[in-house]
């Protein structure tokens, strides 16, 4: 699933190729993308014209001259950038029709989601509103509450989208790694200083790997670009430790695949 980073590489590519661009038309293969009345989306859509990106946790936002409308990626989703004409592939859901371009959304699994929100409150209603603060935001007086009024493992307080928003599995298991932190360890357990510890290093990581364009995992790609971050990765799909050089080791946290290294990531507090 593209995390922070690859949402922030799709949303700075994408900006170089439709701003100031009229949607001409759109057409939708496959409704379920849409979050609401389909026919509503093309009429509000039709002869608007792109005026910025914006991105909150893993949500674009693409606004327009009256209305904006939300995407999200889900697990394969991704926009490519097509000639005027060129053959879509069977992948394609929604085209958007620019005048010598179009604006494909495709994916594989068709788990992504389009909704038309207000352009200038789209933050105060669903899906953003559920949304917690990025770790560029979030104070560490907050977060600490935040992980003292949960009983998640850190690990898993960390994809909680709703405590802290934009990181997913690949970070999150880096972030634990750099902390020393054993993922299982109780949120509650963080002390204020850690919790500090905790955000810089989440900060550094993400911008670190939006630098490097995110990280090319399965089928991630933005316009051409591929992300780079994977040969920074020290436990993610990893087998041997950097520092101590002993195993990685898989095991699952809630459902997710977590790495980590038994001997740098003891539970301590």
């Amino acid at each position: 699933m593209p995390e922070l980073p690859e949402v922030e590489t799709v949303r700075q590519t994408l900006k170089q190729f439709i701003l100031g661009e009229e949607i001409l038309g759109v057409d939708i293969y496959y409704d379920k993308i849409i979050d609401g009345d389909s026919d509503e989306f093309v009429r509000l859509l039709t002869h608007q014209t792109f005026r910025d990106i914006d991105r909150l946790g893993k949500y674009l936002i693409f606004i327009c001259d009256d209305v904006a409308f939300v995407s999200h990626l889900r697990m394969e989703g991704k926009y490519h950038i097509l000639d005027k004409n060129q053959e879509i592939n069977k992948h394609t859901h929604v085209v958007f029709h620019l005048k010598d371009k179009e604006l494909c959304y495709i994916d594989t699994r068709k788990f992504g989601r389009m909704k038309i929100v207000d352009k200038d409150n789209y933050c105060y209603s669903l899906p953003l509103s559920k949304l917690g603060k990025e770790p560029f935001d979030i104070s560490v007086d907050e977060l600490y509450q935040r992980f003292h009024q949960t009983s998640l493992p850190v690990k898993t307080a960390l994809l909680d989208q709703s405590i802290v928003c934009g990181i997913g599995n690949i970070y999150a298991n880096e972030i634990c790694f750099l902390m020393n932190i054993d993922p299982r360890t109780p949120a509650s357990r963080l002390s204020k200083k850690r919790v500090q510890e905790l955000i810089d290093i989440s900060i550094d990581v993400l911008n670190r790997a939006i630098v490097q364009g995110g990280t090319t995992i399965h089928s991630f790609d933005a316009n051409g670009i591929h992300g780079l971050f994977q040969v920074q990765l020290n436990v993610h799909g990893q087998k041997v430790c950097p520092v101590c050089q002993g195993t990685i080791k898989k095991i699952t946290v809630h459902q997710r695949g977590t790495y980590y290294c038994p001997c740098c990531q003891k539970k301590r507090y």
